[in-house]
């Protein structure tokens, strides 16, 4: 049995179903496999992947941060979990992008239900939950790099120093739970409401990091950034906050960055990594260089 079957054997397999069906590896998982299937008339996705230490990937993290936005209805319903596995109700709607996201509406949209996890769905965790505090991330990834791989070692010390600058700038925050990895093919619009997925991140950190990283992964303008803004905080944005905002769109940029320089030297899944790392490290170095002017 090869690898891909092996894979749908194992959703297929699950004690949850009755009469499982038509499996179909999906595209664009770059860290789990996902597998979707139908059973008694509805369809359902099982996640297949385990803890990944490279990345502080845990899966009784997701798990927890996922049934805590589930309860206040923004992800869609756990059917079955174990290490390894996470089955839910699959979601029929259109996967945004970076153009859907682009677009005062939608904007307006993605504020209110940040507002709603950040501020509902933060009374719903339960049990151990991790930290996600960005600029810790990048420190180990820095020395995971450092200790594993010479292709990155000459920029290291500089990328770090910016790192810590940038931290400076962000200063105290709040602390709720966030997604921490908003990337517009995790969010699902079913023109009825917006759903969230994919928590492998997921973890107490500051909501602007969520804020920072709809804009950064999105690409968005200057001025829908402030909408954005705007939108989820219901006032004008000082100058403080778009200063300390900016520094978290690089730090986003960065984390994405560097999270594709660790994936080049430890992931197994078929996947253009360096590509991803070019990127977002050119993307970076352009944001970065803006971020000092301000």
């Amino acid at each position: 049995m090869n690898e891909r079957d092996r894979l749908i054997a194992k959703a297929m397999g699950l004690p949850v179903w009755n009469s499982p069906r038509d499996p179909q590896i999906l595209k664009g998982g770059i860290t789990n496999v996902n597998i979707k299937l139908w059973d008694g008339g509805k369809a359902f996705v099982v996640r297949l992947g385990g803890d990944i230490e490279t990345h502080m990937v845990k899966r009784f993290n997701e798990q927890a941060c996922h049934r805590a936005s589930e309860a206040v209805g923004l992800s869609p319903r756990i059917i079955y979990a174990d290490d390894n596995v996470l089955a839910m109700s699959y979601i029929d709607g259109r996967t945004l992008d970076s153009r859907s996201i682009a677009q005062p509406v939608m904007l307006g949209r993605i504020a209110r239900l940040l507002r709603q996890l950040h501020r509902q769905a933060t009374r719903k965790l339960r049990g151990p939950v991790v930290m996600f505090w960005v600029f810790h991330v990048l420190r180990d990834y820095a020395a995971r790099l450092h200790n594993e791989s010479t292709v990155f070692c000459d920029e290291l010390a500089c990328l770090m120093l910016k790192a810590e600058r940038l931290e400076q700038v962000v200063g105290p925050v709040d602390i709720a739970l966030t997604h921490n990895d908003l990337l517009p093919a995790n969010l699902i619009d079913t023109s009825e409401r917006l759903w969230l997925i994919d928590w492998d991140y997921g973890g107490f950190n500051t909501p602007l990091f969520d804020l920072a990283s709809v804009a950064s992964n999105s690409a968005l303008s200057s001025e829908l950034s402030i909408q954005l803004l705007e939108a989820y905080y219901e006032a004008s944005v000082s100058g403080e906050l778009w200063r300390r905002f900016q520094a978290m769109v690089c730090a986003s940029l960065l984390r994405e960055t560097m999270w594709s320089m660790v994936s080049e030297i430890s992931s197994g899944i078929d996947f253009d990594y360096r590509a991803y790392t070019a990127h977002y490290r050119a993307r970076f170095d352009a944001a970065y260089g803006e971020f000092l002017m301000l």
